[in-house]
């Protein structure tokens, strides 16, 4: 038996010429069109979410019913203001206990335990409890944004909305996204970032299949988002004029570092909160939004800014008003109360805090760094540690230019969110969003690659069987390959048949013309393996007039490590 292809074999062109880059087929206009609706959806729910969080805030703090924006932080209660977090997260507990417990957390590996884990399918009981919930966390003082809530609210929609309809995982989850891209650009008016954020954290593929309609879901959203709540970036900051310095990026690579050694003790921070509630607290987990309570209570007594979403101080940091106080406040007070009460398991998002504690490490860090413009450095924090603690550099950086609409500052928000990338990457195993999948027995990997055995196809490696009879053909209904076909085709339906070994047929034919087995399957294996871990040095400097090295002395420098 030898290895290589039928002598009668088509040319490389008429084998490979049914091969395509991508593989979306008109589905995916269906799936768009449902996207449409989910992305009217999410902006619909945002402009929701964010009003019953104003109600709930007003009747918390001034005890009146009202729609309108205001700050707790300028609330009149004094001292009575400790209870109100308290009584907040006994509400959670109750709901969460007699109600759904899906609603304990931040929302993001939630969507993520669904998409991986549920078939893309969430309870109708999600799309309804999760934004009460998150209003009276975030309301009653919660020092949490409202973009993780929203995340899963307008994703369950998608989902529940993608369950009335005959569809695979694959596209249900396609439609779960879109409704959490488009809550998301509801909210933060984000469009691109949210399809970013799909991409690098939610999706789990780069394809047309589902990029297509989570894009066409977060652009409506976008679109109907200037209508519901007005225009314009969420943080307006003026463009700078002039041009970025080289000293200003290596600046930015800096804070990077120093913002990615703070989101890897935020992270920390977060899962020893939740580990002395899981392990230390001989109290059913109802309870526990309650302490949490108490204790974003008495920061709020400290420094009441710290209590809720904090957008006005976010504002208030690129703005460039900003005192010591504010910013140990926000280090301080704002960072313990945060990672203290999320890992009460109450109901909350991240984004927001991380922003807002990364524009204060911006804004300290900021003083012995040359000065750009008047607020750069508390954005390019807010990126750098917003990348660091999600995982996600382009989400990050790009969602810093979308909440300014200030580009001219790409070049430091860049080099600052890869930066505090590559360092949590190095030194921390999970991010803040996976380590709660990763405790509940889950695997998750963010690495995204071609599949080698796309990359190979059947007449590379198949095998030329010389007992086959002269004309042997393929049986009716047998299942049998074809040389131009890719390995993946080939596996997925060796998998599907339960065998390991078929057939090979040319086109157009039914002449057996060679055999596959699984065994060679592991070429493509082998090829990648080699590609990544093989090292050799293709050329070598060489001084002038160097005598060359003999073929047999090249081969020995090559051996040496």
């Amino acid at each position: 038996m030898s290895k290589g292809t039928n002598p009668g074999a088509h040319s490389k062109f008429e084998l490979h010429s049914h091969l395509r880059d991508f593989t979306a087929d008109p589905r995916m206009l269906i799936l768009s069109g449902l996207a449409l609706v989910i992305g009217c959806s999410g902006a619909v729910l945002a402009y929701l979410l964010l009003h019953l969080i104003y109600a709930a805030t007003n009747l918390f703090y001034f005890q009146r019913l009202s729609w309108q924006y205001v700050s707790p932080a300028t609330h009149t209660l004094h001292w009575f203001a400790v209870f109100v977090p308290i009584v907040g997260g006994l509400i959670i507990g109750v709901m969460a206990r007699f109600g759904t417990d899906k609603i304990r957390g931040h929302g993001i590996p939630e969507a993520l335990e669904a998409i991986l884990m549920n078939g893309a399918k969430v309870d109708a009981k999600v799309a309804i409890y999760k934004p009460i919930s998150a209003a009276i966390a975030i309301g009653s003082g919660g020092p949490f944004g409202a973009e993780g809530p929203i995340i899963m609210t307008a994703g369950s929609v998608g989902s529940l909305f993608g369950q009335l309809f005959k569809l695979s995982d694959a596209e249900r989850t396609t439609l779960l996204v879109a409704g959490a891209a488009a809550g998301m650009a509801g909210v933060f008016s984000t469009p691109l970032s949210a399809v970013l954020l799909a991409v690098e954290l939610l999706l789990f593929e780069w394809r047309p299949r589902s990029l297509v309609p989570v894009a066409i879901a977060a652009t409506t959203a976008g679109v109907l988002r200037r209508h519901l709540l007005g225009d314009g970036p969420l943080f307006p900051m003026p463009q700078l004029t002039s041009a970025i310095e080289p000293r200003a990026v290596l600046a930015a690579l800096f804070l990077g570092v120093i913002a990615g050694v703070a989101a890897l003790l935020l992270s920390r921070a977060v899962y020893a909160s939740e580990d002395l509630f899981d392990e230390h607290l001989p109290i059913h987990w109802m309870w526990w939004p309650a302490i949490g309570g108490a204790v974003v209570g008495l920061g709020g007594l400290i420094f009441p800014r710290a209590l809720g979403t904090g957008y006005d101080v976010i504002a208030s940091l690129i703005g460039g008003n900003t005192t010591w106080q504010l910013i140990a406040g926000v280090l301080i007070v704002k960072s313990i109360i945060w990672a203290f009460s999320l890992g009460s398991g109450t109901s909350g998002g991240i984004l927001a805090p991380l922003l807002m504690i990364g524009g204060a490490l911006g804004a300290l860090v900021g003083h012995g760094l040359p000065f750009v413009q008047t607020g750069a450095w508390p954005l390019v924090g807010m990126a750098a540690i917003l990348s660091g603690a999600i995982g996600c550099p382009l989400t990050a950086a790009v969602l810093s230019m979308e909440l300014t609409q200030n580009f001219s500052l790409m070049l430091p928000l860049l080099a600052a969110s890869v930066a505090a990338h590559a360092f949590t990457v190095l030194f921390q195993k999970r991010s803040i969003l996976t380590e709660r999948l990763s405790r509940r027995g889950y695997h998750l990997s963010r690495e995204y690659g071609v599949d080698p055995l796309e990359t190979v196809t059947v007449a590379q490696v198949m095998q030329i069987d010389g007992d086959l009879p002269q004309q042997a053909t393929v049986a009716a209904g047998s299942v049998f390959a074809h040389p131009g076909e890719t390995l993946r085709v080939v596996a997925e339906r060796m998998a599907s048949a339960h065998i390991t070994e078929m057939p090979v047929v040319a086109f157009g034919t039914e002449n057996i013309a060679a055999v596959i087995r699984l065994e060679d399957m592991l070429h493509a294996r082998v090829r990648s393996y080699n590609r990544e871990t093989k090292q050799q040095r293709v050329r070598r400097l060489r001084m002038p007039f160097s005598r060359p090295r003999t073929e047999a002395a090249e081969e020995s420098c090559e051996s040496m490590p």
